[in-house]
């Protein structure tokens, strides 16, 4: 993601989208990345301790991820670009820290986490990971057309 956004010049990587996407800029969808990231993180320091985290957050469900999305969105707004990059890299990198500490097994076997419910954890890692980071790549390739 990172050699994706430094590909384009510092002007570019601080200009804004054409009107239609909440995420208006680079910045924006680093900060709904990393956000997501943090999630995660909790969702499994929490499932981890035998606990039931709330999932995607609390007060929210999968079907109230708009709400969810836009708190995101004002959380991070008036943040630098530089500042949520280094955000976003060190939320990353704890991200794959994770996962590099866990078997296969351990990831995509479903149910074998009670907190993941029925999905394997590795389905919320894709989730928030190469998913979340397709979707990105795609919204800002279309922003900087």
């Amino acid at each position: 993601m990172n050699d994706f956004i430094d590909s384009f010049s510092t002007t570019e990587q601080n200009k804004d989208f054409p009107k239609g996407t909440m995420n208006r800029n680079i910045r924006d969808v680093l900060g709904h990345l990393h956000h997501w990231h943090l999630m995660f993180l909790n969702w499994y320091e929490v499932g981890m301790k035998g606990e039931n985290p709330h999932i995607p957050a609390k007060g929210y469900n999968w079907r109230t991820l708009p709400d969810l999305n836009k708190k995101i969105y004002e959380r991070y707004k008036d943040m630098g670009l530089d500042e949520i990059r280094e955000k976003f890299k060190t939320s990353h990198t704890e991200v794959m820290n994770l996962v590099a500490g866990h078997s296969n097994k351990e990831l995509f076997e479903r149910k074998y986490y009670g907190w993941t419910g029925n999905n394997a954890m590795g389905a919320y890692i894709i989730g928030v990971l190469s998913s979340h980071y397709d979707w990105a790549h795609k919204l800002i390739k279309k922003g900087k057309k």
